[in-house]
């Protein structure tokens, strides 16, 4: 069930950052119509009462079912279609150097008491996963 509350808010806050949900129409200007950038006083209540990315998981530790540190969360891949599908772990390395990325679907993690974890996981097999690179 955690998984699936995870994933499901990372979707939502994700989705709704990049819909159409914050363009707004404008009153004409000189016969042209055109959207405004922003929110309505309204949806700046909603968006600011939301869950955010980058506040409750970018960038934070990510533990095994034994409380053990096995990488940190670099990144979020959003699909296409508008939906997250892979967490980008980070992993070793001091500095930057030797840092080894990986790509792990989201519906994998937990949220554990306020931790992200993988359970089953151990820091020698995130290492062990090939390494996650960008597309160019």
């Amino acid at each position: 069930m955690n998984r699936k509350i995870m994933a499901m808010m990372i979707c939502l806050a994700l989705v709704g950052m990049m819909g159409n949900a914050f363009a707004q129409q404008q009153a004409p200007v000189a016969g042209v119509t055109t959207k405004a950038i922003g929110v309505t006083a309204d949806e700046l209540v909603v968006v600011a009462k939301g869950w955010s990315a980058k506040n409750q998981i970018m960038g934070k530790d990510v533990y095994n079912d034994k409380n053990e540190k096995v990488g940190v969360v670099e990144d979020l891949i959003i699909t296409p279609e508008k939906a997250v599908s892979y967490a980008i772990i980070g992993t070793g390395g001091f500095l930057g150097m030797d840092k080894h990325d990986v790509a792990i679907p989201v519906n994998h993690f937990k949220m554990l008491d306020g931790k992200v974890t993988l359970p089953g996981a151990t820091k020698d097999a995130v290492k062990a996963m090939p390494a996650f690179k960008y597309a160019k």
